[in-house]
């Protein structure tokens, strides 16, 4: 639907602007409640601090734990396809977004009762089952409204601003609570706190968001399989996935930095969380700067930059000495992965056929997010393995890596294709 325009009757034009209000305060509640309640969110380093304080494990067998809650998010087409085609109670959004924030918070004050690693592992799995469900249902719920009203821009970007607003708060109350409690007493606590803000979704869903009652559409279901058939022969779309997964695929950093920082240069707990909170604004002044900056870029001009600053940013951690350089290399490193956040996620959405749009766009996102949970085992392997702690070492691996992607942006074709414009377009303008 075309963006409404001052054509429209001023009755039309007000309800819009009501809808569309309504739902700027449904994403904020959504994103804030996602930004806190993953497992990387608020109960992150309390968790973190738990399992290597009290059970002693390693940077590795953190890793390893962690990634484990990274399965549910590689997942998400499957939750998009029974959202779009299975309506529950004749409803296709609200009982599944009901049901999976319902679930998390039950599950979160279950977390509050365990200190097993064994049983804290089946509670947070079914929180990170739950958060991606909701996430996904949500991006739905974004895409439809976003069309219809002509505002999927300002949707988004209200996506990223409440996501990075909750992660800097995520952050600070996490490493305080490690700072300030006894290891089981700060997981408890975070577990507690987060139980609540699912519920936030619970009410939004109930009063801000439209949901038609929509019958099962088989025939809709069965065009949009042939579509996916069709589009899974492509080659130039299995060239896309390949390349994100090797773009992401580089030793992980972020649990073998919170070893280095905790036991080698003494930062407190509550310094490691002011940290995060610092990452977190370098990802918002990236998306505010972006419109300014980058926008105007082609595909192929913006991914080189991305990885250009990604192995620049990267790289400078062997500088990491103190609080200062930590907070400058933090907030470096935030604003480089939202430059790579935004190159890489618009490519994936160019090269999405049509008929089959959502579908492939959450694969190729779930592409992105198991490249990444195997790169954070990857760097703890090889932190506690093969390095032997060595932090230098392992960045200098890992900015190698991230470099080798330039040699990859050739076999894309992208030419001069703007961003955003489909694929498809670029080579008929071509």
């Amino acid at each position: 639907m075309d963006r409404p325009s001052l054509s429209q009757p001023p009755l039309v034009q007000a309800e819009d602007r009501r809808a569309i209000n309504r739902l700027l305060v449904f994403f904020a509640l959504v994103y804030v409640v996602e930004g806190v309640g993953e497992v990387g969110g608020l109960i992150a380093q309390p968790l973190s601090f738990y399992l290597k304080e009290v059970h002693g494990w390693t940077a590795l067998q953190v890793s390893a734990f962690l990634t484990i809650f990274n399965f549910p998010w590689v997942i998400k087409p499957i939750y998009g396809a029974f959202s779009d085609f299975v309506p529950l109670f004749g409803y296709r959004r609200k009982p599944y977004l009901l049901a999976a924030n319902i679930v998390a918070a039950g599950a979160f004050f279950w977390v509050t009762r365990l200190t097993a690693p064994g049983d804290l592992l089946w509670a947070l799995q079914l929180t990170a089952y739950a958060m991606a469900i909701s996430s996904t249902v949500c991006g739905a719920v974004l895409v439809e409204n976003g069309q219809r009203l002509g505002k999927s821009g300002k949707l988004i970007n209200q996506q990223w601003l409440w996501l990075n607003a909750a992660t800097i708060f995520a952050s600070i109350g996490g490493g305080e609570l490690a700072e300030r409690l006894p290891p089981t007493s700060a997981l408890h606590v975070a577990a507690a706190i987060v139980a609540i803000a699912p519920l936030a979704v619970v009410f939004g869903t109930l009063v801000l968001i439209p949901d038609e009652k929509t019958p099962i559409d088989l025939p809709a279901l069965h065009a949009t399989f042939g579509s996916l058939v069709t589009a899974f022969r492509k080659r130039e779309l299995w060239i896309v996935g390949v390349f994100l997964f090797l773009y992401y695929f580089n030793p992980g950093l972020n649990t073998p930095l919170y070893y280095y920082m905790t036991d080698d240069l003494k930062f407190s707990q509550g310094y490691i969380g002011i940290l995060g909170s610092i990452e977190a604004a370098g990802w918002i002044v990236g998306a505010l700067l972006y419109r300014r900056l980058f926008e105007d870029m082609s595909s192929k001009r913006l991914l080189n930059l991305s990885i250009a600053l990604g192995t620049m940013t990267t790289a400078a951690f062997v500088f990491l000495a103190g609080q200062t350089s930590a907070a400058i290399l933090n907030f470096c490193g935030g604003f480089s992965a939202m430059v790579a956040t935004v190159a890489t996620a618009t490519l994936a959405a160019d090269y999405c056929p049509r008929r089959a749009e959502g579908f492939i766009f959450a694969a190729m996102m779930s592409i992105i997010n198991l490249s990444t949970s195997l790169s954070g085992t990857f760097g703890g392997f090889l932190f506690d393995r093969f390095f032997h702690d060595s932090l230098t070492l392992l960045i200098l691996l890992s900015a190698a890596l991230t470099a080798f992607a330039l040699v990859l942006v050739p076999f894309l074709h992208l030419g001069d294709k703007r961003q955003g414009q489909p694929v498809a377009a670029a080579t008929d303008e071509a």
